[in-house]
Formats: structure tokens, C-alpha cells, sequence
């Protein structure tokens, strides 16, 4: 009896799962081919590529920080830009999300008119924004807020949509079986409870503006971002080298503060 039921067991047991590895390899390799096929990738002119970038990385090998007050005002100048782009992105979206998602909108157009404000304010890029608010308003930092604000505020309004549809239908009811209107419902009923999911997509846009920021100031919105534009194109390479260690260093702080910070509302 114990025989038949080890033979049984034995027999039950599933087959040897196949060895899929050639086969992702082979579907690997295909796809390299057809990049480097579409792309008319020369490896000849990456060898060669590769050594004059080592030789123009080696101008930056002496950073000059003499003027290191003046950089770190840039970087503060920096720092503002993205602060405020995110503070402007956050209200836009914290107005639009809830006609955006599908269970809080008063009315299906009103639904499809906010879902495609947001894939506007998405779809328009930074740098091109940027330009824009520079030939209305002029050089400066606030067209370099507004960029960031504009184009950021369609990502937190899609990130804050999404979560108050994925809110249980029941906490919507039970506020609103109170009598409660709709801006009463989204602020007693939403908001509440992704306020924590809500406050990890802000810092996200935070970290990301800041980093945006200084790009943007190469068309000329202001802050660090236009001051290494300026010393690349007059080949002040030392100069640079300490710009781009001043940003670097800004945003490795903020990447680990924003970490601690997600870490303690987690």
C-alpha cells in the first residue's frame, strides 16, 4: 500500500520546467540587431567617440570655486524656481484631479474636459514651455516657475485622479449619505484618504523640478542653469566643472532628504 502511494506521488510530480534561456537570448540579440540596424550604429565611430569624450571630460578636472558665494545665490535662485513650479503645479492639480477622476466628476464632459487639460499640460514639454514664457515675460526665474508648474501639473493631476478612483466607493457614500455636496465630498471623503500617497507624488515633482530647473536656465529662465550656459560657451571649463559640482551636490542632498522624508510618511 505505501509502495502504491509513493509510485502515485512520484508519477503526480510536474514535468522539468524548459530551459527558456536560448530562446531569450536569441530574442535579445534579434532586438540588438534590429537597434543597431535602424540606427545605422557604427562601432568604429563609438571607439573613436569614446576617446574624444575622454579627452573633453579631462578639461573639467580643475574646478574652479573662487566665486563660490555667487554660485551657491544661482543655486538658491534654482532652488526657488522648482519650489515655486511645484507649489503652482500642486494647486492646478489639486483643483482639476477631482473633475479628472471618473467617480468624483459632476458630469462626463466635465471628466473628459479634465483628463484632456491634463494631457495637455503633460504633453507640452519644459523646454518649449520655457521658451514661450521667456519671450512673453523676459528672462528671469518666473518663467522657469511656470514651465515647471504647467507642464508638473498634469502628472499630479493624473497622479491624484488616479488615486482618488482607486479610493473604496463605500468612503464616498458614506459621506455623501450625509447630505454632502461635492466640494464637501472630495474634501472629507478624497483628499483625506490619498493624502499620504499625495505627499510622496509632490516630493517626487520636487526632486524632479529641481533638477529641470537648471536646465531650464540654459534658455535663459534664470538661475544656475544660465550661469553654465554662459561659462560652456566661453569654454571657462574649470568654472564649470565647479557649477556642475554645486548642482550635483544640491541634488544628491534633496534626493536624500526626499528619501527620509518618504521613509517617515511611510
Amino acid at each position: 500500500m505505501n509502495q502504491t502511494r509513493e509510485t502515485q506521488s512520484t508519477q503526480a510530480l510536474p514535468p522539468r520546467p524548459r530551459n527558456l534561456f536560448p530562446v531569450w537570448l536569441a530574442a535579445a540579440l534579434a532586438v540588438l540587431w534590429l537597434i543597431v540596424r535602424d540606427l545605422e550604429i557604427s562601432f568604429e565611430t563609438l571607439v573613436y567617440g569614446v576617446a574624444d569624450m575622454g579627452e573633453y571630460f579631462s578639461r573639467y578636472r580643475q574646478p574652479d570655486f573662487s566665486d563660490l558665494s555667487r554660485y551657491l545665490v544661482l543655486m538658491s535662485t534654482t532652488l526657488a524656481t522648482a519650489l515655486w513650479g511645484t507649489v503652482f503645479a500642486l494647486v492646478v492639480a489639486f483643483f482639476l484631479a477631482p473633475l479628472a477622476a471618473r467617480n468624483l466628476a459632476p458630469h462626463p464632459l466635465v471628466y473628459r474636459a479634465g483628463r484632456e487639460l491634463l494631457n495637455f499640460m503633460r504633453a507640452m514639454p519644459d523646454l518649449l514651455l520655457a521658451l514661450i514664457f521667456v519671450a512673453a515675460l523676459g528672462l528671469g526665474p518666473l518663467p522657469g516657475a511656470l514651465a515647471l508648474g504647467v507642464h508638473t501639473a498634469g502628472f499630479l493631476g493624473k497622479f491624484f485622479a488616479e488615486s482618488l478612483e482607486r479610493v473604496d466607493q463605500g468612503v464616498y457614500e458614506g459621506v455623501a449619505s450625509t447630505g454632502a455636496n461635492f466640494p464637501q465630498l472630495v474634501m472629507y471623503a478624497g483628499w483625506p484618504s490619498i493624502l499620504r500617497e499625495a505627499l510622496g507624488f509632490t516630493l517626487y515633482i520636487l526632486d524632479r523640478n529641481v533638477r529641470m530647473a537648471s536646465v531650464l536656465g540654459l534658455v535663459g529662465a534664470g538661475g544656475i542653469g544660465l550661469a553654465l550656459h554662459d561659462t560652456v560657451r566661453m569654454f571657462d571649463y574649470d568654472k564649470s566643472a565647479a557649477l556642475i559640482l554645486v548642482i550635483l551636490a544640491t541634488i544628491l542632498i534633496i534626493d536624500y532628504a526626499s528619501a527620509w522624508l518618504r521613509r517617515k510618511l511611510g
